[in-house]
């Protein structure tokens, strides 16, 4: 089945605009594949490094060219809760490379931090910047020319992003995403919510939200809200990097391990060695990009995608604007009410349907190119499952229900939850920006005050404790963009700016910063682009001036005349303080390469 025409046209001027950078692409990765297969071009003492730990039957069938090696990607750490499970995955993954008749090796480790562990802290403004320096240190693991195919072992916000640039950067191998999958349900996420916003206005003390938050991240998997991570494992599913059914099966169960061994089977059946060989550069294209926005809107996803996704096909050669994204949120219906979209977690979802029902629901609205290419085969129709764990202990998949176990999380498309996708680009005499709209209420989406100027999240979170808040006004918070401090998350505002919203003010927040994969119902202007250390308007709004923020219209405006505006100095706080400590001596070279938030804020530049 074809897509829709209005999804043909985006991915037709996405196509038309790419084909330059792409065609260069694919002539460059075919030249590659040309040069590295089969560790043919490595000398015997190249050779022997890299397969010296090896049994003596691996260095005779490596030595021999005669079986393909599989390279691992791990983002492991024990401090990451969604992270941990994949310490046991490399023994897993050689076993069922060994079943196969392949070899499997760890190629090398990237850092994967935690923002959740870093909000409000310093070490947020490290985050983005961490998304290039796993491509980098994933090129480090792959640049050995060892493997005829890599498996990438990662979850969370930035290390996916960045494991899927440095595999197409490496596109002429073929490349599978092995996910750890969801913690187990824990304390509500609206019960946390609340909690948290008791503990800004001082109703309880320290104690009582460390309890409430400690009983939310309780175990190993992802957090179960749909932020950037679980935005994360839906886009490699819908994308076709994942095996069909894999995102959201819990760590820890006999499932979870056969899909892993699985994947790495599948990862060396298409290698040039065989009869599949599926490069991964060639896999991913403008259809797979734009299943990847359709999958984002439909499920309500995270606002960090708006970057990701620019910098993830820039990487292919494969170049996306906001409008495009945009453009797709106008034509896709939101099917799932998932936490802050709704009261219910990731686990819910996948329960009453999951990927497989939504996936299904897509295609036959023709919403999805299920021609795209996948690491499972041709099209997008075979990830229209559920998976489950066979009586021989392997993976069997089964057709995904046909009707929602609970239409409060997942709509069939006939009912959806609203017409159109969670996400749209404001455009106004501010610049451009994007808002997450989805769990926004309708009363709220358009919101006329003034302004209140902040310079840092600090600042207006003291002038919440000091009670100078509680009126109708925007927040207006410069000075957070990628040049000049990365481009934090300030989730760390929502619970203020939650009660003051809930108090009866009419409160919004515009920034050159981000908001979070987990923005909720105060409407929310992030990434304003120009930002304000490029001299954007947005460094020119004052205490008192009127902001007209209106999601409806797409418009994002400062009710002062052009002339003025153009006339008036930008302002130019003292940023030193964003310069050393924690590691961000170290990042300035990117700090001063980095792209803007609509090109994906990339130090690599775009396609």
């Amino acid at each position: 089945m074809s897509a829709r025409k209005d999804i043909e046209a985006i991915t037709d001027r996405i196509r038309e605009r790419s084909r330059p950078a792409r065609e260069a692409y694919l002539d460059r990765i075919a030249a590659a594949a040309t040069q590295t297969a089969n560790r043919k071009v490595l000398s015997c003492g190249n050779l022997a490094h890299g397969f010296a730990v090896c049994s003596p039957g691996e260095k005779a069938a490596l030595g021999g060219h005669q079986v393909p090696n599989l390279g691992i990607i791990t983002a492991y750490n024990d401090m990451l809760s969604a992270h941990q499970p994949f310490e046991t995955y490399p023994a897993l993954i050689r076993q069922a490379a060994r079943e196969a008749g392949g070899v499997a090796q760890v190629a090398g480790g990237v850092p994967a931090m935690c923002d959740g562990v870093t909000q409000g802290q310093p070490g947020m403004e490290l985050s983005l910047f961490s998304r290039d320096v796993i491509a980098m240190a994933a090129a480090v693991g792959l640049s050995h020319n060892m493997f005829d195919a890599a498996v990438f072992l990662g979850v969370c916000d930035k290390i996916v992003p960045g494991l899927v640039i440095a595999a197409l950067t490496f596109g002429h191998l073929p490349a599978v995403f092995i996910p750890a999958g969801p913690m187990t349900s824990g304390l509500p996420n609206d019960e946390k919510a609340r909690v948290r916003q008791l503990y800004a206005e001082g109703k309880v003390g320290r104690a009582e939200l460390l309890e409430s938050e400690a009983k939310s991240y309780h175990g190993p998997g992802t957090c179960t809200f749909y932020g950037t991570a679980n935005s994360n494992q839906m886009l490699m599913e819908i994308m076709g990097l994942h095996m069909p059914g894999a995102s959201f099966v819990n760590p820890g169960t006999k499932l979870r391990d056969a899909l892993t061994r699985e994947a790495a089977k599948r990862a060396l059946a298409i290698t040039c060695l065989g009869n599949a060989y599926t490069p991964v550069g060639k896999m991913i294209d403008e259809r797979s990009v734009v299943n990847g926005i359709v999958g984002l809107h439909a499920t309500g996803g995270s606002t960090n995608h708006t970057i990701h996704l620019i910098a993830m096909a820039a990487a292919a050669g494969i170049s996306i604007t906001w409008q495009d994204i945009s453009d797709l949120s106008e034509a896709v219906p939101l099917l799932a009410r998932v936490y802050p979209n709704g009261l219910s977690d990731v686990n819910h979802f996948h329960a009453a349907g999951g990927l497989g029902f939504l996936i299904r629901e897509l295609l036959d609205a023709g919403l999805l190119h299920e021609d795209a290419q996948t690491i499972f085969g041709e099209g997008l129709r075979p990830y229209t499952v559920e998976a489950v764990l066979g009586e021989d202990g392997g993976v069997l998949r089964r057709p995904a229900p046909a009707k929602s176990g609970d239409e409060k999380v997942l709509a069939p498309f006939a009912r959806a939850f609203q017409p159109n996708g969670g996400l749209k680009v404001l455009a106004g005499n501010i610049g451009h920006a994007v808002i997450k709209t989805s769990a926004v209420k309708p009363e709220r989406r358009v919101i006329v005050a003034p302004a209140i100027v902040f310079d840092s999240q600090q600042a207006l979170q003291a002038a919440f404790k000091a009670g100078a808040l509680d009126r109708d006004f925007v927040a207006v918070i410069r000075f957070q963009g990628p040049k000049a401090n990365g481009m934090p998350e300030l989730h760390n505002l929502t619970p203020a700016l939650g009660v003051l919203q809930d108090r009866g003010y009419r409160v919004a927040l515009v920034t050159d910063g981000r908001m979070s994969g987990a923005s909720g119902k105060v409407p929310a202007a992030i990434h304003v682009t120009p930002e304000a250390l490029e001299g954007g308007p947005i460094g020119r709004i004052r205490d008192g001036d009127v902001v007209r923020l209106d999601a409806d219209a797409g418009t994002l405006e400062v009710l002062v005349p052009a002339a003025e505006l153009a006339a008036r100095e930008a302002d130019q706080p003292d940023l030193s303080a964003n310069e050393t400590g924690f590691g961000r001596e170290l990042f300035a070279g990117f700090r001063q390469l980095a792209g803007r938030a609509d090109m994906g804020a990339s130090a690599f530049g775009t396609a």
